[in-house]
């Protein structure tokens, strides 16, 4: 905000919470015992304390609100207006006035009960007068609730009005309601206005920021206005005047020339004369909105009566532009040609003031005096003239005739094509890719595969490599290299799958006897003492695979019977390390009793010495940190002399 910050107003509570949130910071926050044996004057200091407080509480925060809250005659023209169209200034000047009465009420109550108290005879008349004052400040801010309801609901408002500086450089975007004025503000800013086909969807002012010439601009989009005069304009159309007649601004009108907003264009003809005494002093342009639909040379063909009312503007000297929203036709030839003219206006501004004077004193610019009367034209070397030529003719060759580049602008965009197939289409991202060869657009060569760079592996001899390698199989194959005997492999592999076979059916008919023989739902019995006979042995499996047919004579050497050894003999895993005389590192070299000790006498004479003086902390062994002695368990002080009737002569 230019003045105020609104969003730092605090909090306007209601009548009740405004009394509880009082009293009860003067319960919590002054003494509250007293007796009827206190001096008088005591009982009065201690009831005037809780007036006071409580009327500078209830003081504090009326001041608060009343000076937090903009005063009218102290806000810019614009924020004064917007604020009696938005609320009526004579209600909202009517509530601080309501408030501000309370408060000095508050007061003067408070001022005749602390004066009444200096009088009070016992403690009953003065608790009774703190009543009487307390209550009647109480009822004093209950009358107050609607004013209080009323700048609640004014604080809430104006904290979610937009920051608008009248003083910045500023787009004023206004015209009749449906003719694009959101879409533009959308378009050329940062802001999200709702945009919907239906009139009026903008109801208060909305603010946008743009950036042109390295500079911040701020774009306001106003409600619409309709064709009546000011006085019976509701309070959203208002909202718009009051903008167009405060902020000296570039104001962009808009004017649908397809009527689709539902107006004709007589009647919004009619709006831009009744608003027109606002534009004095402003630089205006007319922005012919939805041009995708009509354009003006349609519009003359079809209907010149509506292009000369539109020439008629251009006739008293306001730029007329076209312009789409929704093929964003012209939209940025628009906001530049407002920006131009309302920084052009503005340097003028500032250059009729006294101010620019003192500065262009201090600006000297030199202008060097002819010596002779000689012409000198600049000179520019040959060889840059030729450069200049060159580069012009390659441009025209780039740019091709007329029929080319109009063939380009007509090309189909990738939108267009999707609402011709509808579902039928699918993205491709590839048709478009330039390269040497157009067979490379839908090669799938990833870039990098597991983590590697394929780049890496490429081999640009691969195709070389393979030809000499295919020459050499086959040299390999005519020299009879890969020639074997197939018969005899065939029949020695025939023997190993029928053995193998043996094996896997003896397996299987092993697995189910034991399935069988294994008794169902029965604990299983622990070992015997007695020991049996081994189930499995070397000499049985060899059986029982030469009964199978495998040869067993070359196995005499293999060890089928060896386990781990398990024997306690074996040397540990990790020994303790040694040091050169034979001790563990972790052990001491010398006795903690004999370090630094010259012999053994010494040695024991010391042990004797430290037991004796440990004595002394073994008596209180039990004792801590948090233990404390007392040394007298009946101090003389607390118990002797009479204690009774009220009596406390101890001497």
């Amino acid at each position: 905000m230019s003045h105020y910050n609104f969003k730092k107003i605090t909090p306007v509570p209601t009548a009740k919470d405004f009394v509880d949130i009082i009293l009860s910071k003067t319960q919590r926050k002054t003494p509250t015992v007293i007796h009827k044996n206190f001096k008088i004057s005591r009982i009065r200091r201690f009831y005037m304390t809780k007036v006071k407080f409580t009327q500078q509480n209830f003081h504090d925060r009326l001041t608060t609100i009343l000076s937090e809250f903009p005063k009218l005659e102290d806000l810019h023209p614009f924020y004064a207006d917007l604020l009696n169209t938005l609320y009526n200034k004579d209600h909202y000047k009517l509530s601080l006035g309501q408030i501000n009465m309370a408060r000095h009420l508050v007061d003067k109550v408070a001022s005749d009960y602390t004066k009444l108290l200096k009088y009070g005879d016992s403690l009953y008349r003065c608790k009774q007068l703190k009543r009487s004052a307390l209550g009647r400040m109480a009822t004093i801010m209950k009358k107050q609730a609607p004013p209080l309801k009323y700048l609640e609901d004014v604080r809430q408002h104006i904290s979610r009005l937009p920051s608008i500086d009248p003083n910045t450089r500023t787009l004023l975007v206004c015209g009749c309601p449906n003719a694009g004025k959101s879409s533009f503000m959308n378009l050329v800013t940062r802001a999200d206005v709702e945009v919907q086909p239906y009139a009026f969807t903008t109801k208060s002012l909305y603010v946008g920021h743009t950036d042109y010439e390295y500079l911040r601009w701020q774009v306001i989009d106003t409600p619409g206005v309709l064709d009546r005069p000011f006085d019976q304009m509701n309070t959203i159309e208002l909202q718009a005047i009051t903008a167009l007649a405060h902020i000296r601004a570039a104001v962009i009108f808009f004017l649908d020339i397809s009527e689709t907003c539902g107006l004709p264009m007589t009647q919004q003809l009619k709006i831009y004369e009744s608003i027109k005494p606002l534009f004095s002093n402003k630089p205006l342009i007319v922005a012919c909105n939805k041009v995708d639909v009509t354009t003006l040379e349609e519009l003359e063909q079809n209907f010149p009566e509506k292009r000369a009312l539109v020439g008629q503007l251009e006739r008293d000297g306001v730029p007329v532009m076209q312009m789409s929203t929704l093929t964003q036709q012209g939209v940025m030839e628009i906001k530049k040609e407002a920006c131009d003219r309302l920084l052009a206006m503005r340097v003028d501004a500032k250059m009729r003031t006294k101010k620019a004077d003192s500065i262009l004193n201090r600006v000297h610019v030199a202008m060097p005096a002819p010596r002779d009367q000689k012409e000198r034209t600049p000179f520019i070397p040959e060889s840059v003239l030729k450069a200049k030529e060159k580069r012009e003719a390659e441009a025209n060759a780039e740019a091709g005739t007329e029929e080319e580049l109009m063939e380009v602008t007509k090309k189909k965009l990738e939108k267009d094509i999707e609402e011709e197939l509808q579902d039928d289409y699918s993205l491709d991202l590839n048709k478009n890719k330039n390269l040497e060869n157009d067979e490379w657009k839908y090669d799938k060569i990833p870039q990098f595969w597991e983590g590697y760079n394929v780049a890496d592996f490429v081999d640009p001899d691969i195709l070389k490599k393979l030809e000499e390698l295919e020459a050499e199989e086959e040299e390999r194959e005519a020299s009879g290299f890969y020639k074997y005997d197939i018969q005899e492999e065939d029949e020695a592999m025939k023997e190993i799958h029928r053995l193998a076979q043996q094996i896997r059916e003896k397996k299987i008919i092993n697995a189910i006897n034991a399935k069988i023989d294994k008794p169902q739902g029965k604990a299983v019995m622990p070992r015997a003492t007695k020991k049996r006979e081994r189930e499995r042995s070397v000499s049985r499996l060899r059986s029982e695979f030469e009964d199978l047919g495998v040869d067993m004579s070359d196995v005499q050497g293999c060890h089928f019977t060896r386990t781990r050894s398990t024997s306690r003999a074996r040397p540990p895993i990790k020994r303790a390390r040694m040091d050169s005389e034979g001790r563990v590192r972790s052990s001491s070299k010398t006795p903690r009793d004999q370090s630094g000790v010259r012999d053994v006498k010494m040695a024991k004479k010391l042990k004797k010495i430290g037991k004796k003086a440990q004595n002394a902390m073994n008596k209180d062994g039990r004792k801590g940190e948090g233990d404390r002695h007392v040394y007298d368990l009946k101090p003389k002080h607390l118990f002797s002399g009479k204690r009774g009737l009220g009596s406390s002569n101890r001497r």
